[in-house]
Parts: C-alpha cells; sequence; structure tokens
C-alpha cells in the first residue's frame, strides 16, 4: 500500500474524497474553517448546527461552501430538541450530508433525503443500527463510550464497530471514540469500519475555535484524567458527557457529589461567550476562542483518545499525519500476511 496515496474504502466512493476521515461536529467549536480545512485536505468536515438560528446557519454553510469551492461537508443535528428548522435552513443553503445524534431521527430522514442529502446517524447498540438502516440511513457511526463530549453508548469503540459493522451490510460504518492516530484508524478499518470520525484530535488543531487554554489542557492531559459525568447539565439534562477532570469536578466531588440544583456555586455567571452571553456553572457550552472565563470552570470536553493528543497542528497536518501512518501500518502488516502465505 502507498503511504502517500489515499485509502479508498466504501465510505469514501460514496462520497468521492480521498481518506476516509471525518472531523466530528463538534459544537461551536467546529467552525467553517476547521470543517473546510478537513475537506480540503481530502476527508470530510464536520459542523455543528444545534443550537444556531436558521439565519445563522444558512450564513455558515454559505462560509464552509466557499471555503471548500463547494466540496461535501456534513451538518449535525443533537435531537434533543426539534430540528426540523434548522435542518432545513441547512439544506436550503446547500447543505448535502445530514447528520443526527442523541434522538429519533425518523420525523428526519424522508425530510432529508428528498432534499437529496445523504443521512448520517450515530449509534450506541446494534439494535439501534438495524433501525436505522431500516429508515433509510447511508453512512453509521458507531461511537463508543471513549469519546469525548457527549457520549450516546455504554460499550466500547472496540466492541461497538464489529457489532455494528455485522449487521450495516453495505451501509459505511464510521468508528467514533479514541482514535487521533494512524493506529487508531488502521485499528478501525480492521473492526470492519470504513472510516474514523474524530473529535479530540481536531479540537487541539489551529483552525478549532475553542479557547488557547481548552487547547493548552488537551495536550497537557493523560487518558486517566477524562471522566463521563452529568455534573455539566444545564441546558441539557440527564446527558452524560466525557470531560478532563478540572477543579469544577474537584469541587462538586469534595461537596459529595450533590445533585442538581444544591451544587456549590450552581448558577453564577462563570463567564461570556464569545458573543457576549452569560455562562452559567455547570452549563454545557464550553470555552470558546474570543470567550471570556477560567477554563477550570468550564466543562473541558475531551474523549480518552486525549492521552495521544500532543501538539496542536494544522487540520491538514492532522489528516496527512493519520493516512501516512495508518497506510504504513496496514503495508506492514499485509507483507508479513503475504510473507507467510509464500512460506505456507
Amino acid at each position: 500500500m502507498d503511504a502517500d496515496g489515499p485509502i479508498t474504502t466504501p465510505f469514501t466512493r460514496l462520497l468521492g474524497i480521498r481518506h476516509p476521515i471525518v472531523s466530528a461536529p463538534m459544537g461551536r467549536a467546529s467552525q467553517p474553517e476547521l470543517a473546510a480545512a478537513v475537506t480540503n485536505a481530502g476527508g470530510l468536515g464536520g459542523l455543528g448546527f444545534s443550537w444556531d438560528s436558521p439565519e445563522r446557519i444558512e450564513e455558515l454553510v454559505g462560509a464552509v461552501r466557499q471555503l471548500t469551492n463547494d466540496g461535501p461537508f456534513l451538518a449535525n443535528f443533537a435531537l434533543e430538541w426539534d430540528q426540523h428548522q434548522r435542518m432545513d435552513a441547512a439544506l436550503s443553503a446547500g447543505a448535502r450530508i445530514i447528520s443526527f445524534f442523541w434522538g429519533d431521527i425518523a420525523p428526519y430522514v424522508d425530510r432529508a433525503k428528498a432534499a437529496g442529502a445523504l443521512v448520517v446517524h450515530t449509534v450506541g447498540t446494534p439494535e439501534e443500527a438495524r433501525r436505522s438502516i431500516d429508515l433509510g440511513v447511508d453512512i453509521l457511526v458507531a461511537q463508543g463510550n471513549e469519546a469525548g463530549g457527549h457520549v450516546w453508548s455504554r460499550l466500547s469503540t472496540m466492541v461497538l464497530v464489529p457489532l455494528v459493522a455485522d449487521v450495516a451490510g453495505k451501509v459505511p460504518v464510521l468508528a467514533a471514540g479514541g482514535i487521533a492516530d494512524g493506529r487508531g484508524l488502521a485499528a478501525a478499518l480492521m473492526l470492519g469500519a470504513s472510516g474514523v470520525w474524530i473529535g479530540t484530535r481536531f479540537l487541539a488543531s489551529t483552525e478549532a475555535a475553542c479557547h488557547a487554554d481548552y487547547k493548552r489542557r488537551l495536550i497537557e492531559a493523560a487518558a486517566s484524567e477524562t471522566i463521563e459525568t452529568t455534573l455539566f447539565d444545564g441546558g441539557w439534562p440527564d446527558a452524560p458527557s466525557r470531560v478532563l477532570r478540572n477543579r469544577a469536578v474537584e469541587v462538586w466531588e469534595a461537596a459529595g457529589r450533590p445533585k442538581s440544583g444544591s451544587r456549590p456555586g450552581e448558577g453564577e455567571e462563570i463567564g461570556r461567550t464569545p458573543d457576549g452571553k452569560p455562562v452559567r456553572r455547570y452549563s454545557f457550552p464550553s470555552l470558546l476562542s474570543g470567550g471570556q472565563g477560567d477554563i477550570d470552570d468550564f466543562a473541558i470536553y475531551a474523549g480518552e483518545s486525549v492521552g495521544l493528543v500532543r501538539e496542536i497542528l494544522p487540520a491538514s497536518a492532522i489528516v496527512r499525519a493519520l493516512v501516512e501512518d495508518a497506510a504504513e501500518i496496514m503495508a506492514q502488516r499485509s507483507g508479513h500476511r503475504s510473507g507467510h502465505s509464500t512460506k505456507s
């Protein structure tokens, strides 16, 4: 296998892209610059639109289309809230890959497909994968519990990906959770995935819109520093997420892990969003570039793969390293297998 060439899979053929790599749509940390950098490097950039106004969505879609010269990108919606209006705005602005997470996709699939879009759905069990296929999903994302941010599955990526691949048939499966380098990409392909969906590694990119203090914490953190918790539930109740342990977590733990409504400092203002809106303690927004506040008061979303993230790089360099390292690993394994076969 040519380490400088593309890794071709059913997923890359379906989308007409060079590399089986997706940058996860990490809310407002995934701005057009990041999505476009990944798409322009041969992967698929992702944008999260779950909380944006229709007008803002149209603006962001227009921006990424311009930056990619109408290259492919993914528009994501969390179904904790009704997303029909936002999805319609994305479709009317030219989005042609629609992604869903955290809810029932049945009310949305036909509408997206009628507009000519491919539909992607993130699942946490093989049963959910089967139902998604029955509803007409074009691509599945198998997100293991190691993933950063809001997590849906109770299973690890290593177990979930082959389980989903076994029921997917011809529907391409993307592996998500715990993947940050070429070894993870190669492993995912060996497990039956057709590509990878990567969040934490791309948060530590120059184009990601998270605060510089956030990025610094990512490259300093060990994998053992992440926890899964519902602590940061303001605005998204009962939603577990994987975050880095920080002062906010430690103060809550020292207080005996009180429930929502009686936690230390609950409801006080801890900072501001880039557009000046207040952020309250234990709410789910993270500290973004241009925002205000102390990173130790915010949720620091990160997957267990954070232990593999050691430097901030341009997104294009991250894509290139993933592909080159994975191709080299797979070529070595292929050579070993063919050598063994010849001797036998």
